[in-house]
């Protein structure tokens, strides 16, 4: 695997992110365009009712399936960056640091985890400014 950094560590899946989404959403739109046509021609509904229904249905399913993998994602990097910083410190980070922080802390090396936590308390960093202070990236290959 090529080596991760900043400029390429978010992961895009063109089949997902991409075709999935757009497969969703024209389905959805000619859903939509059926049910239109059968109401002014007072045809009957039930299936572009069902046609329709099964369109939200996958929008809903396409969305959700990849906030939940996203936010159990999240608490398990929560987790791991509050032992890999109890491990170094004998204490828990500061209860200020936020989530968005705590996720851009993971790719900090253990020798730069504690000055970029406490840079990012006191100056209040954003994740794209934690990571940007990031001198030796640490790869994380396993993300969503």
């Amino acid at each position: 695997m090529k080596e991760q950094n900043f400029k390429n560590h978010k992961r895009f899946v063109f089949g997902y992110h991409v075709i999935t989404f757009f497969l969703c959403f024209m389905l959805f739109l000619i859903s939509i365009l059926n049910l239109y046509v059968s109401v002014k021609k007072r045809t009957d509904m039930r299936i572009a009712v069902m046609f329709f229904i099964t369109s939200v249905s996958l929008l809903m399913l396409f969305y959700y399936a990849r906030s939940f993998a996203l936010k159990a994602q999240d608490r398990a990097i929560r987790n791991e960056v509050n032992l890999r910083y109890y491990i170094l410190t004998g204490k828990l980070p500061d209860e200020k640091i936020n989530l968005s922080q705590i996720l851009a802390l993971r790719f900090a090396p253990d020798s730069e985890l504690l000055e970029l936590s406490s840079k990012a308390l006191t100056e209040n960093l954003n994740n794209s400014d934690i990571k940007k202070s990031i001198k030796n990236w640490k790869s994380d290959h396993d993300r969503v």
